[in-house]
């Protein structure tokens, strides 16, 4: 993060400037797409983006990625003084942890409910004893408190020219839809950590299980059932972002640019998926540094448009 952002921001004190700071840093290092457009949005607002997105990695690498051999009572032991530092921050005000601030910081200033956060925690908890789902009614508990919180938590940051109540659903399903587009992309990373996020009712209805798709992950072959079944989770995925696409247009127009970008650039992981004829599980499908940058490109014209339309605060 430039000190031109966290300066357009009105963030002054050092620690918090390097509370930000770590928060960027994990967003950068994990969410290279979402990183991208997050650079469409105004100087002022991306700080805030990165503390909550920040937070939701360090959380997300208590869980994902422990010492090896780390017993399971010990990282949720983590995650338990991560909810009590942060409730306590919440309510303070302010925190002393070197990324807990910046996201107490973002949460008071903008009114995100701490509820929210509690919803995220839950699901991150539901990762270490919950290792599949047998429908998508079941699912959805997990991908509600994963992703879903956090469309409604950046409502307020992103800014919204209607009550942001009538936005929040489509925020939320946006969230959904990134989730989702990650579960298919991360297919076998998941199997490698002992997790399947597909329905098991729904990839049953191709007659594909658990022990199918392992083996898929050991031949690294997408077998001819498998292909079918992705295909349909794929077109399930897009029913989810037509859900939220309406949504983006209710936005602050400074903000929309950035969204219509990460919704475009995470729907096209669906299309890399389609055209490596559904084979995730000989490493990660992505789409290319290249390819994002000129996905991107039509928006930072857009982008610096409502820039220029937009009060001197809201551009800056």
């Amino acid at each position: 993060m430039t000190a031109r952002e966290l300066d357009a921001a009105g963030i002054t004190d050092p620690s918090l400037r390097d509370a930000y700071l770590r928060c960027r840093t994990l967003n950068a290092r994990h969410g290279r797409t979402f990183f991208l457009a997050t650079r469409l949005l105004p100087p002022s607002r991306r700080p805030a983006v990165h503390a909550l997105y920040g937070f939701a990695r360090h959380a997300d690498d208590i869980v994902d990625e422990p010492a090896p051999g780390t017993p399971v009572a010990r990282i949720a032991a983590a995650l338990d003084r991560l909810a009590a530092a942060l409730a306590g921050g919440l309510r303070a005000g302010r925190s002393d942890d070197p990324v807990l601030a910046a996201v107490v910081h973002t949460a008071g200033r903008h009114g995100i409910e701490g509820g929210l956060f509690d919803a995220f925690l839950h699901s991150m908890r539901m990762d270490l004893t919950v290792t599949g789902y047998p429908t998508r009614a079941a699912l959805r508990e997990y991908v509600y408190g994963s992703a879903e919180v956090i469309g409604r938590q950046m409502l307020p940051v992103l800014g919204t020219i209607c009550d942001p109540a009538e936005a929040a659903d489509a925020a939320a399903a946006l969230g959904e839809a990134f989730q989702l587009t990650n579960f298919l992309r991360d297919v076998a990373e998941d199997l490698d950590r002992g997790r399947v996020y597909l329905p098991a009712d729904e990839l049953a209805a191709f007659g594909v299980d658990r022990e199918v798709l392992a083996g898929c992950r050991r031949s690294g072959r997408a077998e001819p059932r498998v292909r079918r079944a992705l295909a349909d989770q794929i077109a399930r995925t897009r029913e989810v972002y037509g859900r939220a696409r309406p949504g983006i247009d209710l936005l602050h127009p400074a903000s929309r640019p950035c969204i219509a970008t990460a919704c475009t650039l995470y729907s096209h992981i669906l299309d890399r998926i389609e055209a490596h004829d559904y084979n995730v599980f000989d490493g990660r499908v992505s789409v290319g540094t290249g390819r994002r940058l000129a996905l991107a490109g039509g928006a930072v014209a857009r982008s610096l448009w409502a820039r220029a339309r937009a009060p001197a605060d809201e551009a800056r």
